[in-house]
């Protein structure tokens, strides 16, 4: 548990860290994050607190766009988030930070197995998560609401370890 822990604190370390470097020759200090999926087409850009924003709300429903993708998948028992969730929350912290009047429910979710009260536990527990990466990437505590449904809200009904692993998130509502 220990070495996860230090694991994920020092992954976090290295995406704030990456989150607060710049790649281009701007002089005024701004950062633009590019959604490569919709550059081609207009697509979304997300600039750092420091410059303004093109990120607009088409992106969101856009399904060339990054995000469109609203949902943190989570191995069994556990709330620490996968790489890829990481990179797709950075993602949305961009477009969060960008829009700043733009709030977000995380509503965290659990397999049936397990108590109900350890579901609702482990559920927050997950959105928790999410919302740590999140703020460390800019948003504001004030944009974010964490909810837990535990084993409450399926996305997937069955027995089964397909089932389970659609049921295990967070679901990220706009």
């Amino acid at each position: 548990m220990k070495c996860k822990l230090n694991r994920l604190l020092a992954v976090l370390l290295i995406a704030t860290v990456a989150g607060c470097s710049t790649t281009g020759d701007k002089q005024d200090g701004s950062v633009s994050i590019e959604d490569r999926g919709t550059a081609a087409d207009g697509g979304a850009m997300a600039s750092g607190a420091a410059g303004g924003s093109s990120f607009s709300s088409y992106s969101l429903d856009d399904p060339n766009s990054s995000l469109s993708q609203r949902v943190i998948y989570f191995e069994y028992d556990s709330a620490e988030i996968t790489m890829d969730g990481q990179d797709l929350l950075v993602q949305h912290a961009g477009y969060l930070v960008a829009n700043p009047d733009v709030h977000i429910t995380l509503e965290g979710n659990t397999d049936e197995r397990g108590s109900r009260e350890y579901n609702i536990a482990l559920g927050d527990r997950r959105a928790l998560s999410v919302q740590r990466i999140l703020e460390l990437n800019g948003v504001a505590p004030e944009q974010i609401t964490v909810v837990s449904y535990g084993e409450e809200k399926p996305a997937a009904e069955g027995n089964s370890d397909a089932a389970w692993r659609l049921n295990r998130r967070v679901e990220l509502l706009y």
